[in-house]
């Protein structure tokens, strides 16, 4: 069975992986507000790479003053979170460059933000990326890989309508 057979013949919204990194479940990263998908469901990746990328073609809805997290509505109407850490609003956007601005168009492979995993680690911060499907209660089902490495612009959640 191939990495991405779970995704054979799914009809649906397709999010891509918008870090290098390592996927883990995302009922094992250490916030319970992510853990127990409160804010939604989605996939978790420790990073490896500071660069992070579009996951779908979209629009940028929201962009923490601080940078260390972005939303997005997909052109299929995902609305998608991507959140650079754990606490990491702490760090008041020291060790992040953000790329992109509010209602700008983006493309799947766009570079959204620059952060500086090595430091934001070294500051005590734990580096795992939660991303979130916002508005999960719109599809019936999601289906996000948990684990292996993964390269920015792979699939990793489709959300089936």
């Amino acid at each position: 069975m191939g990495l991405f057979d779970f995704m054979k013949g799914k009809k649906g919204i397709v999010i891509s992986a918008p870090v290098k990194g390592e996927c883990i479940p995302i009922s094992e990263v250490a916030d319970p507000t992510f853990a127990d998908e409160i804010l939604g469901k989605g996939i978790a990746i420790k990073p490896t790479d500071g660069k992070f990328y579009a996951p779908a073609d979209g629009t940028i809805t929201t962009l923490f003053p601080t940078g260390h997290a972005i939303g997005m509505q997909t052109s299929d109407g995902a609305e998608v979170l991507i959140h650079v850490g754990l606490d990491t609003v702490q760090l008041k956007g020291q060790f992040y460059d953000t790329k992109v601005e509010v209602n700008q168009e983006v493309k799947k492979g766009d570079l959204l933000l620059v952060a500086d995993v090595a430091e934001i680690s070294k500051a005590g911060y734990d580096t795992v990326t939660p991303m979130l499907i916002c508005n999960s209660d719109a599809y019936a089902n999601i289906e996000c890989k948990k684990e292996g490495l993964v390269e920015p612009g792979e699939d990793v959640i489709t959300c089936a309508v």
